[in-house]
């Protein structure tokens, strides 16, 4: 399986980044491919070295403004022209994607993918890591606008929200549509 993550590339702090190591482990073992931002810094860097040291395949997706960050050992590694066609490419190059912790990119992208699949765009399995808490406050909000009719399907259909990179990756594996 290919997998696209969406993340930061900030350098975070352990009750972040031991999580993230995980589920890279869990990725590479597991014989999935990451597909992500590119970047070898910060927990985008912490994500592809486990994947990596745990043999995985390696498939970044940068763009022309952040070339210079990225990962110069990945197995492919694509220079988008600009952000929507680096996620038009992560979209189009995985079967499956996890939303991990991450800033206003991040959560753009997240955005996009759930948007895509509200309207039947994809139907590509997507998990949203809840690392620590970190999305407590956004899940609420989304049941917010379910619950008051934002949305036109159930946000189980949407999302999958997992507290431990364990339950993400075998979401995912059990999800008929990517194999």
């Amino acid at each position: 399986m290919r997998i696209c993550v969406f993340l930061s590339a900030a350098d975070l702090d352990d009750r972040y980044t031991r999580p993230a190591r995980d589920f890279a482990k869990l990725i590479g073992k597991g014989g999935h491919s990451l597909v992500w931002g590119g970047s070898d810094t910060g927990l985008m860097k912490i994500v592809a070295d486990g994947v990596q040291e745990a043999g995985g395949k390696l498939t970044g997706v940068s763009v022309g403004f952040l070339a210079h960050k990225a990962r110069p050992d990945a197995d492919e590694m694509v220079i988008a022209a600009d952000l929507a066609e680096r996620k038009r490419l992560l979209l189009e190059k995985s079967d499956a994607v996890v939303i991990m912790v991450g800033g206003t990119g991040t959560l753009d992208e997240a955005t996009e993918i759930l948007e895509l699949k509200k309207h039947g765009h994809t139907d590509k399995p997507v998990v949203l890591l809840n690392t620590a808490g970190f999305y407590d406050g956004l899940r609420e909000q989304f049941r917010r606008m379910e619950a008051e009719g934002f949305l036109p399907r159930p946000l189980s259909e949407l999302v999958f929200f997992a507290e431990e990179p364990a339950a993400a990756l075998a979401y995912l594996e059990a999800d008929p549509s990517v194999r």
